[in-house]
């Protein structure tokens, strides 16, 4: 009998996915902006089920976040896996930019983060050649023929010194003349081709997936003819899944592809109250460009259940907790890096000391929010306080 799963993969607020398959093994990060500990890792091995590792970055003497109602933070990260390592480039909107991070077991612990101030940009990107070569992808502000608009760089990298091995080059500048927002760049060596996906524009109602492709890796990326590949915004503001965008790619071990994306399922009109989702659609390969979701071309909520062994998470994530452990348990999660101690576990229960501030005051800066299993639908706690 045939299965099927739903959509989103990862309902609530799991938004930029990025996959990357290791044998039997997938693993998939996502964005967390201002949330400490950031960027959750989940593994699976099915893409349907996904199981919470923990969080890349996890200790505060490595992470700045702020507090700024999600104006910052981590955004977009890049996994990918070479030779017995885990690379992961982001970038911290609230800090120093771009770095990135490794560890050779994803469960952790990571190394210690290496800024990249010769990476400038946005949603920055490796991609491992089959020579063994590595290259970086990023965005800038390019003076192209008729006008000066975002567009996507690319370099040799070595991902371990953080040092770009050539001058960068412009890839790409849209698939639709002026559209905004280029971004979200990922490079993949399918056949003869390299294929770069990038996303344009905006996170909003015109949020699309956009592929050209290469002879070279560095080379001048070519549109593909049925571009995007992946919007929405022609199916108007009622359509139940909103702005999806933003895909990474992934091949299974029995040769099907997938992507993962975000998107938003509409609540009472056109408001997100869950965000910005990961979700899942095949794709499928016609005249070497990829079609995502074939037959309908939008996300579907349901979808056949990939040729993989089905593997459900064997664990019960329980939203009650009480606190017998030692440690918070990793679905609590503060907003912006706590600079105090205001709480404790003792006597199987959480403590909160109330943190001063005088409500006739404004409000200079929001510094603490706890969230439960960061998911909108679960805030139990927060705690408001001005820093001098």
């Amino acid at each position: 009998m045939q299965k099927y799963f739903n959509n989103p993969i990862l309902p609530g607020f799991y938004p930029d996915p990025t996959i990357c398959r290791v044998n039997d093994d997938y693993y998939l990060v996502t964005s967390s902006f201002e949330i400490f500990p950031a960027l959750p890792i989940f593994h699976s091995k099915d893409l349907v089920h996904w199981k919470q590792l923990g969080h890349v970055l996890d200790k505060k003497e490595w992470l700045y976040l702020d507090a700024n109602l999600f104006a910052g933070g981590m955004m977009a990260p890049t996994l990918r896996y070479n030779n017995g390592t885990f690379y992961l480039i982001c970038c911290n909107f609230a800090d120093s930019g771009n770095f990135i991070i490794t560890t050779k077991d994803p469960t952790g612990p990571w190394n210690k983060p290496l800024p990249l101030p010769d990476v400038p940009g946005i949603d920055a990107s490796i991609f491992f050649d089959n020579n063994g070569k590595c290259y970086v992808t990023s965005t800038g502000q390019f003076d192209f023929a008729d006008s000066t608009e975002q567009g996507i760089w690319g370099a040799e990298f070595d991902p371990d010194n953080g040092e770009l091995l050539c001058e960068k080059k412009v890839l790409w500048r849209s698939a639709l003349r002026g559209a905004p927002s280029s971004e979200a760049p990922h490079i993949y060596h399918i056949g003869d081709w390299y294929y770069l996906i990038t996303a344009e524009g905006g996170t909003e109602h015109y949020h699309s997936v956009v592929i050209g492709r290469s002879k070279e890796p560095l080379g001048t990326y070519i549109s593909c003819p049925h571009n995007p590949i992946m919007t929405h915004r022609h199916l108007g503001k009622n359509y139940p899944i909103g702005n999806p965008g933003h895909a990474d790619i992934v091949q299974t071990q029995n040769g099907d592809w997938y992507a993962v994306l975000l998107a938003s399922r509409l609540v009472g009109g056109f408001h997100k109250n869950m965000g910005r989702e990961t979700y899942l659609v095949p794709v499928e390969w016609e005249d070497e460009w990829p079609v995502f979701s074939p037959n309908t071309g939008k996300i579907e909520l349901t979808y056949p259940f990939p040729n993989l062994p089905y593997s459900p998470i064997s664990e019960i994530q329980q939203d009650i907790d009480d606190f017998d452990s030692d440690e918070l348990d990793m679905k609590w999660v503060f907003w912006g890096t706590p600079y105090q101690d205001f709480w404790k576990l003792e006597d199987s229960m959480l403590k909160l000391k109330a943190l001063p501030h005088k409500i006739a005051s404004p409000l200079k800066r929001i510094d603490i929010t706890i969230l439960h299993s960061a998911r909108i639908t679960h805030i139990s706690l927060a705690l408001f306080s001005t820093r001098s």
